[in-house]
């Protein structure tokens, strides 16, 4: 609903009844609640990462002095090897004080899969997860994006059980570190937005949630799931949300994705958190994606604010 029209109507339908002062100064409160907020996810960036051209700790002060975003994303595989090294993480930590950068979570990949039908390799992966946990503590981060992957032959519950059982056990450890662990739909059944939300209600636990993004709903191959069924069934558990985008018409408009309906379904799901910026196309430079991303998504929150 729009904003403006809530009000309005509101104050007709209270026209007639005296209400206390702290009503009123409850509804202004209201009025001026952000609408959403605005994140950039450090895959934005990957070409530029992976070529050396910049560094991992440049992504932190370039989303505030290069796009004027004030919180990131990070990506393990860009600091894979420092997960423990307090000294490298204080040095993140200083750069996002210095230009006023709040850290959001790390996404984890390449540690292994939470659903994987070897016990041993599942609880291994498991275990793998704990450092980048305890990492996200550290820096001020309030959730690990994670994969719930399984193995893809086997059968849709046997795969739910299988990753129930690897992230109820990742759950309870970031528990403790005050932390949640966020699924992505990323692949496989993790990508079937029905299997995932099952997912979720399975473990019911506070400190599990989901990651919707806006674009990974291929299951394998060329099976796909429709994204907005998708984000729709996620929305409830979500404590993050991914707004990927790959290509961007002359209007300024995404061109798979209508981001108008998709945050339409962000929105009325009662989601006022972080909107994370993940732009992974090639039709324009990384700049100019989330550049065009951050316009975009500017331009649909002043229509309903």
């Amino acid at each position: 609903m729009n904003r403006r029209k809530f009000i309005k109507d509101t104050s007709i339908l209270l026209g007639g009844l005296s209400l206390p002062v702290a009503s009123s100064s409850l509804f202004s409160s209201c009025a001026k609640q952000e609408l959403f907020k605005i994140s950039l996810a450090e895959w934005s960036l990957h070409r530029e990462l992976f070529s050396k051209k910049i560094d991992h700790l440049d992504f932190i002060s370039l989303a505030k002095t290069e796009f004027g975003i004030s919180a990131v994303e990070y990506v393990n595989s860009f600091f894979f090897e420092k997960a423990r090294d307090r000294k490298y993480l204080n040095k993140m930590k200083s750069r996002a004080n210095d230009h006023d950068v709040r850290s959001l979570l790390i996404m984890c990949d390449n540690e292994g899969n939470l659903g994987d039908p070897d016990k041993n390799k599942r609880y291994k992966a498991v275990e793998n997860h704990y450092k980048w946990a305890e990492a996200a503590a550290f820096l001020g981060c309030h959730s690990i994006r994670v994969n719930a992957r399984s193995d893809d032959k086997l059968s849709y519950d046997n795969q739910l059980n299988l990753a129930a059982d690897g992230l109820s056990r990742l759950v309870d450890f970031c528990s403790d570190l005050e932390i949640n662990a966020i699924v992505e739909n990323h692949g496989g059944l993790s990508s079937n937005g029905e299997w995932l939300s099952a997912l979720m209600k399975k473990i019911d636990h506070p400190r599990v949630g989901t990651l919707p993004d806006f674009g990974n709903f291929m299951i394998q191959d060329n099976e796909w799931y429709d994204r907005y069924k998708g984000v729709e069934e996620l929305m409830p558990f979500a404590k993050a949300v991914s707004a990927k985008s790959h290509e961007f018409d002359l209007n300024g408009n995404e061109v798979r994705t209508d981001y108008n309906k998709m945050m339409e379904i962000v929105l009325r799901a009662g989601y006022n958190g972080y909107v994370g910026i993940e732009y992974e196309g090639d039709k324009h430079s990384e700049y100019d994606g989330i550049h065009l991303t951050l316009k975009l998504l500017k331009k649909i929150k002043k229509q309903n604010s």
